[in-house]
């Protein structure tokens, strides 16, 4: 099976000499074509930062990466912008959509930097956005349509270009249950359907329940992960919970429930 994400022996740290924070230490890790690959972590693990290296929106410390058989770290600026382009599609948290264009004009965008003809741009915007449910709101512009059309819109615009990778920060945490679930079942279609590869952070468990595989990140370094193989989604997500939450802070939920209503509202 083909190697999409190669990642060996990856640190990363910030700072000075005397005052040095490793934000990622010795991380490995692989993801073959077709796989969904959730990678989850409390705040400040570092999850969001070796989604950061992988995306070549940063660079490692120390290490080597390597996307689709190409190394990322010794490219210029000019062979950096076109394999972003060509290769890696982004979906972010805050939709990053151009409120001048219509949802039409976002999705094929990436087709348009790349000088497609016309009737490519066309027959792609439409058979992408049938597939996010999205196609009577293409003449639309972003402050016109929902948050949750929003990120269906920018996860077209993600994979109209057919990326060997998509990149997903938080897709839903700026979403509500109904429009997260819409999302992820189409991300989940596309996969399955596609065998597009898809790296997602998350910090919720019920996202990284309809991923394939998922890694658990804590001080820096991948210290857990679970395969859902042919387990249920529902008892994949009840894993990925309490992987997630830990068990000091299930003993915590614990006691909560049992404690009166007045007590935890902190009433006298």
């Amino acid at each position: 099976m083909k190697t999409i994400v190669e990642a060996r022996n990856v640190q990363k740290t910030y700072g000075a000499r005397g005052n040095l924070f490793t934000a990622l230490q010795r991380i490995d890790l692989t993801v073959a074509e077709g796989e969904f690959v959730g990678i989850m972590g409390p705040s400040g693990s570092g999850k969001s930062t070796l989604l950061n290296l992988l995306s070549t929106i940063d660079r490692p410390t120390a290490g080597e990466i390597e996307v689709d058989g190409v190394s990322i770290l010794n490219m210029d600026e000019a062979r950096m912008s076109a394999f972003r382009r060509d290769r890696l599609g982004f979906i972010f948290q805050d939709f990053n959509l151009l409120d001048t264009l219509t949802v039409r004009e976002n999705i094929v965008l990436p087709l348009a930097l790349a000088r497609a003809n016309i009737k490519e741009l066309e027959c792609r915007a439409i058979e992408i956005a049938e597939r996010f449910g999205i196609r009577d709101i293409l003449d639309k512009y972003p402050y016109q349509i929902s948050g949750g059309q929003k990120q269906r819109t920018a996860a077209s615009r993600a994979i109209v270009a057919k990326p060997s990778l998509v990149l997903a920060d938080e897709p839903t945490g700026a979403l509500d249950s109904k429009s997260a679930t819409d999302l992820l079942e189409c991300l989940q279609e596309l996969n399955l359907r596609e065998r597009a590869t898809i790296l997602m952070v998350t910090h919720d468990p019920f996202a990284a329940s309809y991923c394939s595989r998922v890694l658990f990140i804590k001080d820096g370094s991948v210290f857990t992960e679970i395969g859902r193989g042919e387990t249920a989604r529902s008892l994949f997500f009840k894993k990925n919970h309490g992987r997630a939450v830990g068990p000091q802070q299930r003993r915590a939920g614990r006691r909560m429930i049992r404690r009166p209503i007045a007590e935890r509202r902190g009433s006298p």
